[in-house]
């Protein structure tokens, strides 16, 4: 008898055992314990640490509170300027009302990762693509608002939403390529427009200052001499002042013999002999000719009245003889 009451303490001791092992749950501390009994929630959900249920009667549900990281997959759209473009982005989340996530929606992970996509084609449309490149701030924020609202009622907070990367067609980087290259162009020829603009300047102050000082151009040509000289080049290349040449063109004219010649054009010039020692040869007076009317009129010119006013048989030919009628 006494080894049977033993038989039975012992039985019932190992059910205890048993019993009490099915009705440990431990919970970690990134997690709260939801307890459904019979199907229905009891209670606030359970602290970490050890925990009893009643088995067979009571379960158990562990819900994670850790920050979880869901990745976006790349979602395709036309921006507000036309463009097509692939858009991946991040959000980051976690559950703040365990029962409520649990509860309100069936998979509160597929559901904030739907949400996030449909989001993220929407903001791709409502935007630039200038806006998708330099002000990801502000669609992340913009983001960020578009999936929390839903989420709130599912017991799930938004933390961050990040755009990743922004795949754009081969032709448009192209096309952006060419544009920043004319755009730095452009800037560098307005640099250099500047500073050419500021050398004149400083060219024009120094070319008054030569004017002023005349020197100072002796002076610069003889550095500009020893710069090249410097180079140790074989053809050296002198400049010459204009001012220099003007000095030798006004040298020049100063030299020039003085002209004497006669104000009065009809009278001839007469140049002077050079002096000698021999006596001076007597001129000879010219002998007077003869005047004959048949001479001068060979040698003067013809009188044409004259010659008219005669009759045809007194008409004479150049040798003197008159010409029969």
């Amino acid at each position: 008898m006494l080894e049977l009451v033993i038989t039975l303490i012992a039985v019932i001791g190992a059910l205890g055992l048993i019993c009490l092992a099915a009705a440990m749950r431990v919970i970690k501390q990134y997690e709260r314990g939801i307890l459904f009994r019979l199907g229905r929630i009891t209670g606030e959900p359970r602290a970490p640490g050890l925990t009893l249920i009643i088995p067979f009667v009571d379960r158990l549900h562990k819900m994670n509170m850790q920050i979880v990281t869901l990745p976006i997959p790349a979602q395709e759209g036309i921006t507000r300027d036309n463009v097509t473009v692939r858009v991946d982005a991040v959000v980051y989340f976690r559950v703040v009302e365990p029962t409520d996530a649990l509860v309100r929606v069936e998979d509160y992970r597929f559901a904030v990762s739907q949400m996030a996509q449909t989001s993220l084609r929407s903001i791709i449309g409502k935007s630039d693509l200038d806006d998708l490149l330099s002000n990801r701030e502000k669609l992340n924020e913009g983001l960020e608002l578009m999936i929390d609202s839903p989420a709130v009622g599912w017991g799930v907070q938004i933390d961050r939403v990040e755009i990743k990367d922004v795949s754009l067609p081969d032709t448009m980087k192209r096309s952006m390529a060419r544009q920043a290259e004319a755009d730095r162009e452009r800037r560098a020829r307005i640099i250099n427009a500047d500073a050419e603009y500021q050398a004149s300047k400083k060219l024009a102050q120094a070319a008054q200052q030569m004017a002023d000082t005349p020197t100072a151009l002796q002076l610069r040509l003889l550095q500009t001499v020893m710069a090249v000289s410097a180079e140790k080049n074989s053809t050296l290349v002198l400049p010459i002042p204009v001012e220099l040449l003007h000095f030798l063109e006004r040298g020049a004219r100063d030299g020039q013999p003085t002209d004497h010649r006669s104000e009065n054009p009809e009278t001839p010039e007469t140049s002077e002999e050079p002096e000698t020692s021999e006596e001076p040869v007597p001129e000879i007076a010219p002998v007077a000719e003869p005047a004959s009317p048949y001479l001068d009129a060979l040698t003067g010119p013809p009188d044409l009245g004259a010659v008219l006013d005669q009759p045809p048989e007194r008409v004479t030919h150049g040798k003197g003889r008159p010409e029969q009628p």
